[in-house]
């Protein structure tokens, strides 16, 4: 099988209306940058209604109304269109076990699978960006200088946000140790290492 190169990912996110698809929550908008050799190629982004009023606090905490949803097609349509998008694709998320189960829950519903792999940001972020308060999407944006491109949780900022978060993971890897090709296969295997070994593991990328 040919590796993939770690900068040719989509990127996503989803809003929902609570944290767990096991207990009926539905995702209510996702966002989605499709990277091709780290820049920025597609973009996806839909508001769905999830069939039932979403709490005032999600309201409140995503910026998105019942008003706004009341009119949005029904979550299967939103995402048998998002499976099109993703086409096999590997994917990146902050948090991707978030992410994952409400991918996987909302394509099942919509009769379609995904079959790619999948990278958490965060995990890698705890490796490279060591040096953090903690590892928030928005502290590890201000923590590596990178420009705030919308609204923190909405779905389309949140995921140029972690594209961008990723790339300048990637470029920090070769610029400090000098690998001149990075795989998304080898950012997997590093989000899983206990971060005391972060040095060693990416020492020996360098030295291949």
């Amino acid at each position: 099988m040919q590796r993939v190169l770690a900068g040719n990912v989509v990127v996503l996110d989803f809003e929902t209306t609570g944290l767990s698809p096991q207990y009926g929550d539905r995702a209510i908008e996702i966002g989605a940058v499709l990277l091709e050799n780290g820049v920025v190629a597609d973009r996806f982004q839909r508001l769905m209604n999830p069939g039932f009023r979403i709490s005032k606090f999600i309201e409140s905490y995503t910026g998105i109304t019942n008003e706004m949803l009341k009119a949005e097609p029904p979550c299967e349509t939103v995402m048998a269109e998002f499976a099109d998008f993703l086409a096999g694709r590997n994917i990146v998320a902050h948090n991707a076990s978030f992410d994952r189960r409400f991918l996987d829950a909302e394509l099942k519903r919509a009769s379609r699978a995904y079959q790619g792999d999948c990278c958490c940001s965060l995990l890698v972020s705890r490796r490279i960006y060591q040096d953090s308060p903690n590892h928030k999407l928005q502290t590890l944006i201000a923590h590596a200088g990178i420009a705030q491109t919308g609204r923190f949780h909405r779905a389309l900022a949140d995921a140029e946000m972690t594209a961008h978060l990723w790339l300048s993971m990637i470029e920090r890897i070769r610029e400090r140790y000098g690998v001149p090709a990075i795989f998304f296969d080898q950012l997997t295997e590093l989000s899983k290492i206990d971060k005391i070994y972060t040095h060693r593991y990416l020492s020996a990328l360098g030295g291949q």
